[in-house]
Formats: C-alpha cells, structure tokens, sequence
C-alpha cells in the first residue's frame, strides 16, 4: 500500500487535516464546553466518519471502473477541476486573512480562556454523535474524497482496500492535529484564531490543491 504515490499523498492530506474548517471548529466548542475529554470524543468520532466517505468513494470509482478507463479518466480530470476549485478558495481566504472565530465563546462576550472554569457535565455520546454526524453528513467530504484518492488509486488497484488504508492515515493525522487543539484551546486559542495563522495555513492548503489538480490534470490518462 505504500507506493510512489504514498508520500505525496501524506505531505496534501497533512496540509489539509491542519487547514481551518468545521471539524476544527467543533472540536474547539466542545473542548471549551465540556472539557479534554469532550474535545478528544469529538475528534475520534469526527474521523470515523471518514471511513463512511472512503467506502462511498470506493463504490462510486469501482462502479466506474467497471464501465471503462475513460469513464475512470473523466473522473479524474472532474476531481482535477474540484480540486483547483477549492485551491483557489484556500488561496483568496488567505487574501482576506480571516482568522477562526476563537476570540469569544457563543452568548458570552469573554475570551475562549476566560471560561474554561465553566464546563458542562456532558454524556459521552453526545460529543461522539456531534462529532460523527457533523462528519458523516457533510456531502463536502465524500465529494472531496471522490475528487481526491482517485490520484492515489491506479485502475490494477482494489479500489474498497485503497481507499480505507488512504482513510486510515487520514484518520491517525486529523486525530493527531485535532487532539493536539483540544490541548492548546486553553493556552493557545488566541494564536489559534490568529489571522496570521489562519492565512499561513489556508495559503499553504490552497497552493496544495492547486499543484494536485494541475499536476492531476496533466498527468497521462490509461488508455
């Protein structure tokens, strides 16, 4: 499972478990809500749901593979296209220089740290069913995904066994970056919703994308 395309593949989906989004939103409220506890639950359970879109994924490229390599070439060349699309996003967010709302917690007006004392007793499958379901119903992941591993999955590959061990290390990345948030909400939420951080790591993601989808796009179809 570990080939050429391995490596690049490592280096864009790092990129993007660090880049700003929902899942690192949640994963901040929860942990400011209900503690380290409700913060890493959210994380586990946001990240199971990528196995969900993986085998989605896998189903819609095998179902195209059996038509023929061209169908599985337009695919790609689509994926190419999305994966541009959302580069140049990443690229103008980082134009703007908007930061993640981190500063105030919602109904508050006070600083993300100054309400660490005001936890809630929360059941522990309420964060897994915030984190699961803000994963799993979230149509952007399975479209990013069936934009996104095809370039990692040649036509010789067994596409369902691919795609899960793509989301395995997807999975054991997100969890690493997100885990490592739920620890520095409490001393580091304000460099956090930073705009300079927020710009750093959008720029980066956006030019990622942008290099795939191009590098996507040229690369020689099967025939």
């Amino acid at each position: 499972m570990v080939d050429a395309q391995f490596w690049p593949f490592l280096i864009a989906i790092t990129l993007l478990s660090m880049s700003p989004g929902v899942d690192t939103l949640l994963v901040i409220r929860n942990t400011a809500r209900g503690g380290t506890r409700d913060g890493v639950l959210t994380s586990l359970a946001i990240c199971c749901g990528l196995f969900v879109h993986a085998t989605i994924s896998a189903l819609g490229i095998s179902l195209i593979l059996l038509q023929s390599a061209w169908a599985f070439s337009a695919l790609k060349m689509a994926g190419a296209a999305y994966l541009i699309w959302l580069g140049i996003n990443g690229l103008l967010a980082a134009r703007r220089g908007t930061g993640l709302p981190l500063g105030a917690r919602r109904g508050t007006g006070l600083p993300l740290g100054a309400v660490q004392g005001e936890r809630q007793a929360v059941p522990l499958w309420r964060p897994l069913r915030e984190g699961l379901l803000s994963n799993v119903l979230n149509p952007k992941t399975v479209v990013f995904y069936m934009a996104f591993l095809p370039q990692f999955i040649a036509p010789t590959d067994p596409a369902l066994l691919k795609s899960l061990w793509l989301a395995g290390v997807h999975f054991v990345i997100a969890n690493v970056w997100q885990i490592a948030i739920v620890f520095m909400v409490g001393s580091a939420g304000r460099w956090l919703g930073s705009r300079l951080f927020a710009r750093a790591l959008n720029g980066a993601t956006g030019a990622v994308l942008v290099l795939f989808g191009v590098r996507l796009a040229l690369e020689r179809q099967p025939a």
